[in-house]
């Protein structure tokens, strides 16, 4: 069985080999800024705004070290997928053992969806300001996104990447412009990189800056994305990929930060200086740039939330995907992953709306970063372990001093979110007159978790890592000697089509003159469904007829074959046949929909492969 790649319908598309000098720079650029998206989506401008207004340029250290550990780490990322074909959840499916493996894509999904939630609220406040359209119209139409994805994809890596760039640079273009509009402190700037204690509200909104900064998520689709450019799988051409992706994460990465640093700069400056302390909420930072600057920068403000918000989804539906597939081995339809990814995150967006009004959305936005960087830990340490590997990773294993300002990357991130965990829960069991629910079950899950990535950092150090293959399937088996399968009994389904003369052609070849034929067709009237055998409509009627003009003709040539009508529901039937009849083989004919008519009519065969264990040959 072919070995199922990471991001299989884009993998190794991009060429590389033929081009030289600035051309060959250019063919490796691409996947990081697909992740810096990610590094300034609406959840960084919720954080940065709150920061900004409520303590000026005090936490620009915060976001300049976050960006640090974030090259660090994207940089570990893009060099696991370079070096060893594998995405980071692959890679970790490979190393724990397989009941690890489902926490941790629940953890995973969970940062997904809380991304996800941030876009959604994003998006829906920007064509708010933009167009004045209501939050709760703004977020129904989030859900329609998901088309722009199956376009993107369908046009391959390079429209994809074109599109995320256009989008970042239309943030990037935004904030210089307000920039200049808002004149900020340049000595007040540079005193903010000065690092200082952070507790309280200050210590919550830096984590939620590392969260919002430092995406989990963004590991996982580095260590994917790199995998879409073809190059020499060896010594000088992984050296290579490793050193042009290390530039592209660079450039996009300080990118990323200059835009963060303009939102946070933007709102010291237009808000914090003018006495404005609690301008926590997207919204009431536009309606202060309307006020104190005039129609221009608020209406870029808005335009730039919007390409944020929609250059991000794209990106957390490829991570969704790359999860799924990588600690589960399960593989949905894109589209399908999208809807479930994007219905999970909208609920809790319009019960927000609904029960505590528009004006909590800020809040919420601001919450979704902080579970961001709760389940960093569960990406970053297997992340080093994997990068630390030398069995694995051979010459390429990271050299100690990166090993150990990756671990005290990892250590400043657990430790500050232990810190939040403990003043957050203290916090509710003193402000709460009945806090059994917490002792019952906010408790019980805080101590799970930090049990759980206490054994994921341990495992590897035990000596007991599985070492799986490399190879998603396992290796292939010896196929031994080849014996004729004689079938006596083999159904074949027909539809009165022209596809039916091919399928029992084909169902007359594997089963010869000694075989035993059951030709089945599934009457799908409304009075079939309801009444089923007891049915005698004209369609019931003609289609037995015609079932038995079938096995006229199949005597004739010297065939046995007997008639079987089902009714209703066409899988199910065709498997109750198949299953009574104890049948050996089932003939299928494909009806050879393509899209939306699958989409809408869906696919008999699918459905039928997975109600019964017999073999089943589809014919086109």
């Amino acid at each position: 069985m072919a070995e199922k790649q990471s991001l299989s319908e884009v993998h190794q598309s991009v060429t590389t080999g033929q081009k030289k000098g600035w051309r060959k720079i250019l063919a490796f650029l691409g996947p990081a800024y697909l992740v810096s998206v990610g590094y300034m989506d609406p959840g960084n401008w919720a954080t940065d705004i709150a920061g900004g207004s409520k303590f000026g340029y005090q936490l620009i250290w915060v976001l300049l070290m976050s960006n640090l550990i974030a090259l660090l780490l994207q940089s570990l990322s893009a060099r696991l997928g370079i070096v060893r074909g594998l995405d980071l959840a692959q890679a970790s499916r490979n190393t724990y053992p397989k009941w690890v493996n489902f926490p941790l894509f629940a953890l995973a999904q969970t940062a997904i969806i809380a991304c996800d939630l941030a876009e959604i609220i994003g998006m829906a406040i920007g064509l708010n300001l933009l167009f004045g359209l209501p939050l709760i119209w703004g977020i129904s139409i989030t859900i329609f996104d998901t088309v722009l994805l199956l376009f993107l994809l369908n046009k391959g890596m390079r429209k994809m990447e074109a599109f995320i760039v256009s989008m970042v640079f239309i943030v990037g273009l935004s904030f210089l412009v307000e920039m200049f509009i808002v004149e900020p402190s340049l000595k007040e700037i540079a005193k903010g990189f000065e690092p200082s204690m952070l507790s309280g509200e200050a210590l919550y909104i830096a984590i939620g800056i590392i969260g919002a900064t430092v995406m989990p998520h963004n590991l996982y689709l580095h260590s994917s994305l790199v995998q879409t450019r073809k190059f020499e799988r060896d010594s000088k051409g992984i050296k290579e990929a490793i050193k042009f992706n290390f530039i592209d994460t660079a450039v996009a990465l300080n990118l990323a930060f200059f835009v963060n640093a303009a939102i946070l700069i933007l709102a010291a400056a237009a808000f914090y200086k003018n006495g404005f302390h609690e301008v926590a909420e997207i919204q009431d930072a536009h309606e202060l740039l309307s006020n104190i600057f005039g129609n221009v920068a608020p209406a870029l403000f808005a335009i730039a939330l919007i390409a944020a918000g929609q250059s991000s989804t794209v990106t957390g539906t490829l991570a969704g995907q790359i999860v799924m597939e990588g600690h589960l081995n399960l593989r949905i339809q894109p589209w399908l992953r999208r809807l479930i990814t994007r219905l999970l995150a909208i609920v809790p967006a319009f019960f927000t709306i609904l029960y505590f009004g528009d004006d909590a959305l800020g809040g919420l936005l601001i919450l979704s970063q902080v579970v961001l960087s709760l389940q960093l830990g569960f990406a970053i340490i297997p992340l080093i372990h994997l990068n630390s590997d030398k069995k694995e990773m051979k010459e390429f294993t990271i050299k100690l001093w990166v090993k150990i300002l990756a671990w005290l990357s990892a250590l400043v991130i657990v430790c500050l979110n232990i810190k939040l965990v403990i003043e957050e829960i203290g916090g509710w069991i003193t402000e709460s007159n009945n806090a059994w629910y917490i002792y019952a079950i906010v408790l019980p899950i805080a101590i799970l978790v930090a049990l759980l990535l206490g054994y994921i950092f341990i495992y590897p150090f035990l000596g007991k890592k599985q070492h799986l293959s490399n190879v998603p399937h396992g290796d292939a088996l010896a196929i031994g000697n080849v014996e004729k399968i004689n079938y006596e009994k083999i159904g074949i389904t027909v539809d009165f089509s022209e596809h039916d003369r091919k399928t029992i052609r084909h169902a007359l070849i594997q089963g010869g003159k000694d075989a035993h034929y059951y030709l089945i067709h599934v009457v799908e009237t409304a009075a079939a469904r309801y009444h089923g055998k007891t049915a005698m409509d004209h369609e019931t009627q003609a289609d037995t007829d015609n079932l038995k003009k079938y096995v006229t003709n199949l005597a004739e040539l010297g065939y046995h074959a007997t008639p079987h009508i089902g009714f209703g529901g066409t899988a199910k039937a065709i498997a109750e046949i198949s299953n009574s009849n104890k049948l050996e083989l089932l003939v299928m004919g494909a009806h050879g929909h393509k899209g939306l008519k699958d989409l809408v009519f869906g696919t008999t065969v699918d459905s039928v492969r997975h109600k019964v264990d017999i073999p089943v040959l589809i014919v086109r």
